[in-house]
């Protein structure tokens, strides 16, 4: 009896040393899994293996590309696919040598190589409307300083003539024919008339006042707080608002 005791030991001894080693191994496996796994996704697969109790990993697996992980490396994949952009600028030769030789003797005459190719750019295409000899009237009235804009509603009545004739209509822009809100109106010179017109009219409108006001002011002598770089830079800055209000870009007083 003692002896078949002894057998029985030594046969479940060694069976738990079988279980052990096999336990070993399939712990072994597992951390394989899991370095694997971790070293392909930068998500832990903790919850998958608890839940599962097998591996995620499998033939195809793709890589989890979420922006929340840690992990330098996808930072730096982020870095590469979005790059850091800044405005930047640099002067045209032809423009600025035109704007030097303006600048030397400033005039206002439209036939002088600066200012005929700021007309054809940017001031005839920002004044042109559907209705064209109003249009004709309002670019002489800007070049002759005797535009004036005013808001609807605002003007006193004392103030406006009894003879004045008002074009187009709150709900009508004068220059576009168009039906549009119209928050401002127009008078040109010493005409008794005023001219409805859209916002996108009015911007387009006084786009270009800004650029001849600062003009005049350069020719008149009134400019000295800037350099002739500074000055050359203003006036791209305002040809530029010319050219987005001519594509139809306009901002709106609220």
């Amino acid at each position: 009896m003692v002896r078949e005791a002894n057998v029985k030991q030594a046969t479940a001894e060694k069976q738990l040393k079988e279980a052990q080693g096999k336990i070993d191994v399939l712990q072994a496996e597992v951390a394989a899994l899991k370095t694997l796994v971790l070293s392909t996704s930068p998500t832990s697969p903790t919850k998958e293996l608890q839940s599962s109790g097998k591996a995620p990993f499998k033939k195809g697996h793709a890589r989890n590309k979420s922006t929340s992980s840690a992990i330098g490396g996808s930072h730096q994949d982020l870095t590469m696919v979005q790059p850091i952009v800044k405005d930047c600028k640099e002067a045209d030769l032809s423009l600025y040598n035109e704007f030097r030789s303006w600048k030397d003797e400033p005039t206002m005459d439209r036939a002088s190589p600066f200012l005929d190719k700021i007309y054809r750019e940017d001031i005839f295409p920002c004044l042109t409307f559907s209705k064209s000899e109003l249009a004709s009237a309002v670019l002489e009235a800007v070049e002759n300083n005797t535009l004036s804009i005013e808001p609807v509603g605002l003007q006193p009545v004392r103030f406006v003539k009894a003879s004045a004739v008002e074009c187009g209509g709150p709900k009508k822009c004068a220059l576009s024919g168009q039906s549009k809100s119209c928050k401002h109106r127009i008078k040109l010179g010493d005409s008794s008339s005023y001219y409805y017109i859209s916002p996108f009219c009015r911007y387009r409108i006084t786009s270009v006042c800004n650029f001849f006001t600062y003009i005049r002011y350069i020719q008149q002598g009134l400019v000295k707080q800037q350099d002739v770089d500074q000055m050359f830079w203003e006036v791209m800055q305002l040809r530029k608002e010319m050219s987005l209000a001519k594509l139809g870009y306009y901002k709106e007083e609220v």
